[in-house]
């Protein structure tokens, strides 16, 4: 699984199967885990994230949605 970026507790990565998808991150921290598409920046699940939280990590990808979908067409592009 490629990581994409790593901030404070959070994990952006992404499972090398998913290139069917539209572009899209998986966050992680500790056994919470969350998806969202970066095509706009758009919650797709959680699984155990509060509200709260959901929102810092949206914005968090925001600010470096270039630098994670320059990550992701790195990658998919390879495969």
């Amino acid at each position: 699984m490629p990581l994409a970026l790593r901030f404070g507790p959070y994990r952006f990565f992404f499972w090398s199967r998913e290139n069917n998808e539209p572009p899209h991150v998986h966050v992680k921290r500790d056994r919470l885990e969350a998806k969202f598409w970066l095509e706009p920046v758009e919650l797709a699940q959680n699984w155990g994230f509060p509200r709260h939280e959901l929102n810092l990590v949206s914005s968090l990808e925001d600010q470096r949605r270039d630098q994670i979908l320059e990550k992701w067409r790195e990658h998919f592009e390879q495969a």
